[in-house]
């Protein structure tokens, strides 16, 4: 038996579709067969699986599970819960040498997916090619493993809380936090986590609804942290923290309603965690301010820019020993004391322990920052294949015209009114496009430059695409 991935399917992250049209449970069984295989010709034996609360997610489990044991390899169940949770069990578990969550992330309820952990690292780009290049052939191992299930959540809370540890207790007392699970997998570990915290926590949202009835979970589009924003202003709270679907991105505004995006929630950790490793390596994704980079340096670090994506972040931390990472979108990646890798609730818990150790409130951290002007992510629609040939074509035109361009992931081109961003998504077939400068005549200048850029490779900008 052989089996074909639809084309849009195998993605350089993780593996993405849409239920009844591009993915189903012969896709899941095909993915755990070919993940088994592969581990087991790596040594490896036991796998944790996990799901969020998608519609579709446990027919997908009870597909992939029967593809794993197929193939000879036990699993440990660790049900409903956050993407960091599976993380936490695959790092935790001495017995267990890989994890896959079935999650569709910040998508619409009738997309889901897959997220995986190979050894201890992340299982992405070539490796999930390697899936469909082992179905296409059905050349996968055989066996028949066993299954078993396992609590964790409330070890995970434990975990969760050791990021507080050495705070003092005074100053956690006084905290006022609301909070918003937007109906996604975190909800269920939130309300444990709160329970257990100290000072006072206001909840949204946390019964899990793979229809998301109150907003979309994803928090870096402004417009679903509104309920949170309201929450804040009403009880007149600290400040206030969201997640999207699976738990692990975190969005954040604070006690005056501004939005702390990825980049300056990153900027308030390197603080803190510089403070205690001194000249360490910081990490931040191509879409991140300049403002961002500055700090790191001012703060005695070293700032290095780095490609978009979950997976090529943690790898990178890996190399350099980063013990900090984070992306624009949310992702937040703590090596100092953690696992390395991106959980949104950990982001929080650390995030009221910046605020403790460094003696400010969220909101003055917040109001220190230099107020930069910027444009969203603007994501656009270009054929899959002329995306990556026209971020090229841009490239070599500016490098001829002497122009100060970072290459690092599509291109990314300073100048004295600050810098844009041109890049060619991963996941979808749309060019992503940003810009930053001190003031909106100089941001008027930089979006005329990539205008001019994408007219000359005959593409024109049109209306942004939503997330």
């Amino acid at each position: 038996m052989s089996h074909r991935f639809d084309s849009t399917v195998l993605r350089e992250y993780d593996i993405r579709g849409i239920i009844g049209e591009t993915l189903g449970p012969d896709d899941a069984r095909a993915i755990g067969r070919g993940f088994a295989s592969l581990l087991r010709e790596a040594g490896g034996s036991r796998v944790a699986v996990g799901y969020d609360g998608r519609v579709s997610s446990p027919m997908l489990e009870h597909a992939l599970i029967e593809g794993l044991t197929a193939s000879g390899c036990d699993v440990v169940r660790i049900g409903m819960g956050a993407t960091p949770m599976l993380y936490y069990a695959e790092a935790s578990q001495e017995d267990v040498d890989g994890g896959i969550q079935i999650t569709g992330s910040h998508n619409p309820a009738n997309y889901n997916g897959f997220k995986m952990v190979f050894q201890g690292r992340p299982f992405f780009g070539a490796d999930i090619q390697t899936i469909g290049q082992l179905a296409a052939a059905g050349d996968w191992a055989d066996g028949a493993g066993r299954v078993e299930s396992r609590e964790v959540e409330d070890a995970y809370v434990e975990r969760l809380l050791k990021g507080l540890d050495g705070i003092n207790p005074e100053a956690l007392a006084r905290l006022r936090v609301g909070w918003d699970a937007g109906n996604g997998a975190a909800g269920p570990v939130l309300e444990k986590l709160a329970a257990r915290l100290p000072g006072e926590h206001h909840l949204l949202f946390t019964d899990v609804d793979g229809n998301f009835p109150n907003h979309h979970p994803d928090p870096t589009v402004e417009a679903n942290l509104e309920d949170l924003r309201a929450l804040v202003a009403d009880k007149r709270l600290d400040f206030g923290v969201a997640f999207d679907g699976d738990g692990d991105r975190i969005g954040a505004i604070d006690g005056q309603g501004r939005v702390i995006w990825g980049d300056q929630l990153l900027s308030i950790f390197a603080e803190d965690v510089l403070a205690r490793h001194p000249g360490a390596t910081i990490i931040a994704d191509v879409k991140a301010s300049r403002a961002l980079f500055d700090r790191v340096a001012e703060l005695g670090g070293k700032p290095l820019m780095w490609k978009t994506g979950h997976s090529l972040v943690k790898s990178k931390m890996k190399e350099t020993k980063s013990p900090l990472a984070g992306e624009m979108s949310g992702h937040i990646f703590f090596a100092d004391g953690y696992y390395g890798f991106d959980d949104a609730l950990y982001g929080a818990i650390r995030l009221i322990a910046a605020s403790a150790r460094l003696g400010k409130s969220v909101t003055q951290l917040r109001g220190e920052m230099p107020a930069m002007v910027n444009t969203p992510e603007l994501r656009f629609q270009v054929d899959e294949s002329r995306k990556f040939a026209a971020v090229e074509e841009v490239r070599a035109r500016l490098a001829a015209s002497g122009a100060e361009v970072n290459a690092t992931d599509g291109v990314r081109v300073s100048t004295p009114d600050g810098w844009w961003l041109l890049r060619a998504s991963n996941t979808q077939d749309v060019l992503v496009a940003r810009a930053e400068s001190n003031d909106a005549t100089g941001l008027e200048r930089l979006m005329l430059q990539i205008d001019e850029q994408l007219a000359a490779s005959g593409i024109e900008r049109g209306d942004s695409l939503g997330h």
